[in-house]
């Protein structure tokens, strides 16, 4: 991604979260949280590239970080249940036109789509870095890590949606979680899992089709 777009990336983040910070009330307050902690991976992987960290353990170090809060991205696609709160069918069964119902449902698809979608060109960035630096440019192999990292990051969704784990206690007290992690593998637990996988993996494949048929298109 060119260093003019990352600006302006970076440039609507900020002003989006001052814009909810300034005018969303409760009970949609989440997406202050939700939406910083979603952009936290992208913009660490603007920091991962073939060439840096030049130091080994400096890159490994960076792209677990980035792990550990890639799954805030995917994340904010559950978010998209709490548009219940808004009550959007009348008495007869049709969607009301109700300003404040309209409104709310533009804050969280923006904080969704925009954390989501550059969600997964982080994930398929930094798939694509490891690839090329330790993997040969191997294009099964880099498949694979994708599957990997999206399994990883529905285990994740689940932990913070129903465990609410959030990123940070991993940093702030991960002794007190490692038992709840341990014994949340449940069969319902793994449906859960395979069912976010399977969102995430088709959603990241349009958005691989769409990104490089541009890249054909302007060659």
């Amino acid at each position: 991604m060119a260093g003019h777009a990352r600006w302006q990336i970076r440039l609507f983040i900020a002003l989006w979260l001052l814009f909810l910070w300034r005018f969303v009330q409760a009970p949609f307050t989440f997406l202050i949280l939700n939406t910083f902690l979603g952009y936290l991976p992208i913009e660490i992987s603007f920091h991962i590239s073939q060439q840096r960290p030049k130091n080994g353990l400096l890159f490994w170090i960076f792209t677990l970080v980035w792990l550990v809060f890639y799954p805030n991205a995917p994340y904010l696609l559950t978010d998209l249940f709490h548009l219940s709160l808004l009550n959007a069918y009348g008495v007869n069964g049709l969607l009301r036109l109700d300003l404040h119902v309209w409104l709310y449902f533009t804050f969280v698809l923006i904080s969704a789509l925009s954390c989501v979608i550059l969600g997964f060109w982080s994930l398929n960035y930094v798939a694509t870095v490891i690839t090329k630096r330790y993997l040969h440019g191997s294009q099964w192999l880099q498949a694979i890590l994708v599957l990997v990292l999206t399994f990883l990051s529905s285990v994740g969704i689940y932990t913070g949606r129903f465990l609410r784990i959030h990123t940070v206690y991993l940093f702030i007290s991960p002794e007190l979680i490692s038992t709840r992690l341990l014994h949340m593998w449940t069969p319902t637990m793994m449906v859960f899992v395979g069912l976010m996988t399977l969102i995430q993996l088709f959603a990241y494949w349009l958005t691989y089709l769409a990104y490089h048929q541009r890249l054909t298109q302007n060659q």
